[in-house]
């Protein structure tokens, strides 16, 4: 997912569940679930990678 944002010009930011307390709490409350990767625009929450979906969040 990182690549294809960098590819697309997209701005992210990018946070670590694994060593960040804080961002693996605020997933689990957006998702229910701790998975990677996982990306929220403008809202919407996408979990895993689905170049199609992507295309559509970010259009």
């Amino acid at each position: 997912m990182k690549e294809y944002l960098s590819r697309h010009g997209v701005d992210y930011e990018e946070k670590d569940i694994t060593t960040d307390e804080q961002a693996r709490e605020e997933m689990y409350r957006r998702t229910g679930q701790t998975a990677v990767p996982t990306l929220v625009v403008n809202g919407q929450v996408m979990v895993g990678f689905d170049e199609t979906r992507l295309q559509k969040i970010l259009h």
